[in-house]
């Protein structure tokens, strides 16, 4: 008989989580809000340090919403990091805007800032500077925030930061998802925390959640009958799963400080073989480590990414290349793109190079060893370890 399938990060209940859905079913807070909601928003918010937080369906409503905020329009443009999920640049889409996708820089993976000011310098020009900037922390990495909020508070552009994969990361002692005028978190069955299917935005400015709660709940106007004067949506989290976010926020140090324990031994295991090379961790951050990436080195490993899953594979075990840039998707052919380097893109190259590996808070050391052993079976003879 196979064994069973080691998947890239499946969910990670505490056994807490009944509790908090008993008591919903107990008191019939069954609705799509209730005191998990406002519980759940509260605790977020005071772990994140932020004023204020809005429990959505999912983090891409977080996304939409935000440009909503900022009064994105059809015709307007948006900077947006193209070494992502497509969810961090689909509602640039829903409001009729355009993308402007930013290549990542090789030390975080993340938004270049070169890239950065080199696409504001050409939209000055035109007289076409974007109405907002999507920063995404990829994988669980912090963008250099520094020096991204610098060039874009120098053109008064706000920042969104998707933070959906970096929850429980820090940039210089501060919480990610922080940074920007808005941040964004998932709670997808695959991130460090879940709530089967939900997201969170956060802010400082408490008028402006209070007009997505509004936009989120079919922006329905204060009046005795059904009355509505603008588009809304139905974005929001329902208590039941709330109550599931609320058990899982308990435990989020932990999750974080066992996807880094996995790492490490990803890196004690493999960092020695030429060829391998971890996603690094930028000085004066905490990388969650949601995914343990690395890139692969052809000339040196003598193999090639899709060669490293497809052994994976052969053993029931789940590994994905890294995300595929945006700017390289079909449906966005004709999108504008900044690369790194004028003769150099990092997304490319990571794209090209790049496998995440099983990562989950509740793997077992034996279940690691058998990746690595696989990783290693699979580079036998191909490549010296120094």
């Amino acid at each position: 008989m196979q064994s069973p399938r080691i998947l890239l990060s499946p969910p990670h209940m505490s056994g807490r989580e009944k509790k908090y859905i008993n008591d919903a079913f107990e008191t019939n807070w069954i609705a799509p809000l209730g005191p998990n909601v406002d519980g759940f928003e509260k605790e977020l918010a005071e772990y994140a340090g932020t004023g204020g937080a809005v429990a959505l369906s999912s983090g891409t409503a977080a996304i939409h919403l935000a440009l909503r905020l900022l009064g994105i329009n059809k015709g307007d443009t948006v900077f947006c990091s193209s070494l992502t999920f497509i969810a961090s640049a689909n509602p640039i889409v829903y409001e009729g805007a355009e993308p402007v996708f930013i290549d990542s820089e090789p030390d975080t993976w993340n938004m270049s800032p070169a890239a950065l000011q080199k696409a504001f310098a050409d939209a000055e020009k035109a007289g076409r500077l974007p109405k907002a900037v999507i920063v995404v922390n990829l994988y669980g990495q912090s963008a250099r925030m520094d020096e991204l909020l610098a060039i874009c508070n120098h053109y008064r552009v706000p920042v969104i930061e998707d933070a959906a994969e970096s929850l429980g990361s820090e940039y210089k002692g501060r919480k990610s998802g922080t940074f920007g005028a808005f941040g964004v978190f998932s709670f997808n069955g695959n991130k460090i925390i879940t709530t089967s299917g939900g997201g969170m935005l956060v802010s400082n400015d408490e008028e402006a959640l209070r007009k997505a709660r509004f936009l989120a709940t079919q922006a329905r106007d204060p009046a005795p009958h059904y009355q509505h004067s603008t588009t809304g949506y139905n974005y929001r989290l329902s208590n039941i799963l709330a109550g599931i976010g609320r058990a899982q926020l308990e435990v989020l140090d932990e999750r974080v400080e066992a996807r880094r324990a996995i790492f490490a031994r990803y890196a004690g295991e493999l960092g020695q073989i030429e060829g391998l090379k971890f996603m690094p961790e930028l000085e004066g951050t905490v990388h969650n480590r949601w995914l343990t990436t690395l890139t692969v080195d052809q000339k040196q490993l003598g193999a090639a990414p899709l060669e490293l899953i497809e052994a994976l594979e052969e053993e029931n075990i789940e590994a994905r290349p890294v995300w595929k840039p945006l700017h390289l998707q079909p449906i966005f052919k004709d999108a504008a793109y900044y690369p790194h380097e004028k003769e150099r893109s990092v997304s490319d190259e990571l794209f090209a190079n790049g496998v995440c590996l099983p990562s989950g808070s509740g793997m077992t050391e034996e279940q690691q060893m058998k990746v690595i052993d696989t990783i290693k079976k699979a580079v036998n003879g191909k490549v010296s370890i120094s």
